[in-house]
């Protein structure tokens, strides 16, 4: 028989979450507004919270041991349950220790082992997806879990026995990203700068490192006159980049990380992207257009269907990598450059698709599950 959870502390919540940015930055924006209601928050996550948690407002840190279950290695199968097993064991031991008025689960196999101790200490807990498809770890965490959070009012793959329990809250986004929210249209005109960024995260930069160099070359000389170009790329990748812009003489900025995108953002004109969830998310809160290219062979089409519900409400073009063509990108990119009204509508559309209260509704649903806590 499980074990029932006594002598909660009602002003602690813990979050579980891979240590990506794209499952922390979410987890980081509900953070930032539950301490705002003064709770104190603890993170569970793995290793590769070193690179993109310097910023997150947990009390603590616990770094859990996870692994991505793959049918594809049968022989590694053994191992992987092995160290989810032992993720669950120190999961429990911390939620035992912390007696937590509710887990919040942002998805990806690091939120395995604390929604499942949750669920043996009937500690009520809450998985947030970020996708317009659920993602697997989150299809089988759903029967745990006592209440789900999407980001997109439909939303691919969810258990149809999760539905009675699933709330549309959006996607949270950092009190970073909210500084710009709903930022003004910078000015545009012929003869004026066009501010254009090209970022791709992680996986998407190398594409865009290749890709991006040949459309430029194909811009009319009025195009690359005018144009303010800022690429985020990988380090491996900044110096033939960066020759291929300097021998066109051309306007740039090329960096491998901005530790200020929200405000890169903000002064585009247009935005070049793939189409992670975050991304989504923060284009909509501070209302710009963007062509996005979604990142091929992702896992049930994740990435695919994000953009599509972006386009979908007249904010963006998706372009399908497969057979991109430079010189057909260039023409496409050369007609919007021009289209003023075209652009601005768009930005408009962004922001009706756009949740900047996305933190503030998975808060509320938090703490009206954290009430259901008997004690």
């Amino acid at each position: 028989m499980s074990e029932t959870h006594s002598s909660v502390s009602r002003n602690t919540v813990v979050l579980a979450a891979g240590g990506t940015g794209g499952h922390l930055f979410p987890a980081q924006a509900l953070a930032e507004e539950l301490v705002r209601r003064s709770y104190l928050v603890h993170l569970m996550t793995d290793e590769r919270v070193r690179d993109y948690g310097k910023s997150f407002p947990a009390l603590e840190t616990h770094i859990v041991p996870a692994a991505t279950l793959t049918l594809r290695r049968p022989w590694a199968l053994p191992l992987q349950l092995l160290r989810l097993y032992r993720g669950y064991r120190k999961a429990r031991a911390v939620l035992e220790k912390l007696k937590p008025a509710a887990v919040v689960g942002f998805g990806g196999y690091p939120s395995f082992p604390p929604i499942l101790a949750a669920s043996r200490l009937k500690i009520p807990s809450l998985i947030h997806d970020q996708n317009a498809v659920m993602g697997r770890a989150n299809r089988v965490l759903a029967r745990f879990a006592t209440a789900i959070a999407a980001s997109f009012p439909r939303m691919a793959n969810l258990p149809r026995r999760a539905a009675p329990k699933t709330t549309f809250t959006g996607n949270p986004v950092r009190d970073l990203v909210l500084a710009e929210k709903a930022a003004s249209y910078p000015p545009l005109a012929a003869d004026r700068p066009f501010n254009l960024l090209v970022f791709g995260g992680s996986q998407g930069a190398k594409f865009f490192a290749d890709f991006m160099p040949e459309v430029i070359k194909e811009l009319p000389k009025a195009v690359t006159r005018n144009l303010r170009l800022v690429q985020q790329c990988r380090g491996g990748d900044l110096e033939v980049v960066s020759a291929a812009y300097e021998a066109i003489e051309l306007n740039y900025e090329a960096q491998p990380f901005f530790t200020d995108m929200p405000k890169r953002i903000a002064a585009a004109h247009l935005v070049i992207c793939r189409s992670g969830a975050s991304t989504i998310a923060e284009l909509g809160v501070i209302g710009r257009p963007a062509i996005m290219v979604p990142l091929p062979h992702a896992i049930d089409n994740d990435q695919l269907r994000n953009a599509e519900s972006f386009a979908a409400a007249g904010a963006g073009w998706v372009r399908s990598q497969a057979g991109l063509d430079p010189a057909e990108f260039a023409a496409f990119l050369t007609r919007l450059r021009y289209q003023e009204s075209e652009l601005k509508q768009a930005a408009q559309a962004a922001l009706s698709h756009g949740r900047p209260d996305a933190a503030q509704r998975l808060a509320d649903l938090t703490e009206r599950i954290a009430g259901k806590q008997t004690t």
